[in-house]
């Protein structure tokens, strides 16, 4: 029955979505910059499609040359098929290279299974170096059969996580100064592959069969509409709506989209944060604002 009502909901999910241009067809090398093991990256014959791979060695990891503040950003992944337990493939936003104490991040990461078992993909944002406002879903497809669209809007107002055009994840700002909203540092775009046996696949209780390496994970179609950060401050920055993600239409989701929101809330998460009072006996102010207004 869950099956059968996956798949009648993953054909009605395709229609809401934000303003978006066409994908653009220019090569990796104009838009990334490889992190770490070159050796573990290839592209296909045209340049079109990424991929990045694993082994017992080590990983790969890519960034883009341009950091930017507020707009659109979107890439689409095909994940690690087969046996994937303790494989982390992460697509995010960061304000630097690292896992610094002072950095403000965007999280997408996708949690590798043994066969058979659902893949999760788990989201977070941090603020100054602080985070643990993760959410974990399960997903309405299999992300590892073909290509899926996964997208971030980030203005002043909101932060919305897209899976396919719907809405999984509402972060919203409540417009005051405060400690967990990221809206003042421009971020970069990443992706890498790693291995997190000791935490991602059941709590670290499926390790990473190293047998069944390299794991490859696969990338096409970067879009990005937004503020590329230029110092010592870029003029679209300031919010005067001259751009569409600054405006009305995106501070908040559209009726459709939260029909398609209110679905993935009944259906499809399996953690969140706020309602985790064991873990936040005093829940973190943002979990009082509501991803409806």
């Amino acid at each position: 029955m869950v099956t059968t009502t996956l798949l009648f909901i993953a054909a009605l999910m395709a229609a809401s979505c934000y303003c978006s241009s066409a994908q653009s067809k220019s090569s990796f090398e104009d838009n990334f910059s490889i992190m770490w093991s070159e050796d573990h990256f290839k592209t296909s014959e045209d340049g079109q499609i990424w991929y990045l791979s694993l082994d017992k060695e080590t990983g790969c990891g890519f960034q883009t040359k341009q950091s930017y503040r507020f707009g659109w950003f979107s890439m689409k992944l095909k994940l690690v098929g087969g046996d994937s337990a303790g494989v982390v493939t992460a697509y995010y936003m960061c304000t630097e290279n690292g896992a610094g104490p002072t950095r403000d991040e965007l999280d997408f990461e996708f949690l590798g299974n043994r066969s058979g078992q659902p893949y999760l993909i788990q989201t977070n944002v941090y603020k100054n170096g602080t985070g643990g406002r993760e959410m974990r879903h399960m997903l309405w497809f299999d992300p590892t059969e073909d290509f899926h669209t996964y997208s971030n809007l980030w203005n002043n107002h909101q932060i919305v996580f897209f899976v396919d055009s719907v809405a999984v994840r509402v972060f919203k700002n409540n417009g005051e100064t405060n400690n967990f909203f990221p809206n003042e540092k421009p971020m970069y775009l990443y992706s890498s592959i790693w291995n997190a046996d000791e935490w991602a696949t059941r709590g670290g209780l499926e390790k990473t069969d190293w047998k069944k390496a390299p794991f490859v994970s696969s990338y096409k179609d970067f879009n990005v509409e937004g503020c590329q950060w230029e110092d010592p401050y870029p003029e679209c920055v300031s919010t005067t709506t001259k751009n569409w993600w600054d405006q009305y239409d995106a501070w908040h989701l559209s009726d459709s989209q939260k029909m398609d929101y209110a679905w993935v809330q009944r259906n499809l998460v399996i953690y969140d944060y706020c309602t985790d009072s064991e873990r936040y006996p005093t829940l973190p102010v943002e979990c009082s604002l509501s991803p409806w207004d």
